[in-house]
């Protein structure tokens, strides 16, 4: 079975960005008592029918199985090393990254992060960046980064407030900082999203 899964870049949940662009599960990867299989079994039943609200179940079955199908692929032997993901797997690491999630406009350093999972701050960076594929605070500006984009794209609030709201003390260091992953000032990022 091959599918596609289309999605905004520019709307969508911005861990999704973080996805390769092609995912690949093996049948072994997906038994037959396996959600993936049982959902895609849903499915092939409501495109068999024309009842009242197929549409609609067929979209949520979709998204469910893109659900399980990531699931399913990050927990094989095809994921990539670094990812997410994969780093979810490990319950210190996934910890981290919620903490990060959680709290993204908190000062956080390496100390505080590494006190709050109980490991030395060496180990914390080692594992998170093997895991991760960066360093913890190269993941939480990006982390930020994402946020704010959301924030710019879905608000009025002042470029200045949504810095603020982000973890950004300082109204300069957070355009350099979006400037420098997205490409453009967060005033001409708003402007050209909204433009299209």
């Amino acid at each position: 079975i091959c599918a596609a899964y289309a999605y905004d870049q520019e709307v969508a949940h911005p861990l999704l960005s973080l996805l390769p662009p092609v995912l690949y599960l093996s049948g072994q990867q997906s038994p037959k008592d396996s959600a993936v299989h049982s959902t895609l079994g849903a499915l092939r039943r409501e495109l068999a029918t024309t009842s009242v609200g197929s549409g609609i179940v067929i979209d949520r079955l979709i998204d469910v199985l893109f659900v399980h199908v990531i699931r399913a692929w990050a927990g094989g032997p095809h994921a990539p090393g670094s990812s997410w993901l994969r780093a979810l797997r490990d319950p210190t690491i996934a910890r981290a990254l919620s903490l990060l999630h959680a709290s993204p406009a908190e000062s956080w350093t390496i100390d505080m992060l590494a006190r709050e999972v109980s490991l030395s701050r060496a180990t914390l960076t080692r594992r998170f960046t093997t895991l991760v594929g960066e360093p913890p605070l190269a993941y939480l500006t990006r982390w930020r980064i994402e946020l704010a984009a959301r924030h710019l794209r879905e608000t009025n609030d002042a470029v200045s407030a949504i810095a603020h709201r982000v973890g950004y003390t300082s109204e300069f260091a957070f355009s350099r900082a979006f400037s420098r992953l997205r490409g453009r000032a967060p005033g001409r990022y708003r402007a050209d999203v909204r433009r299209h």
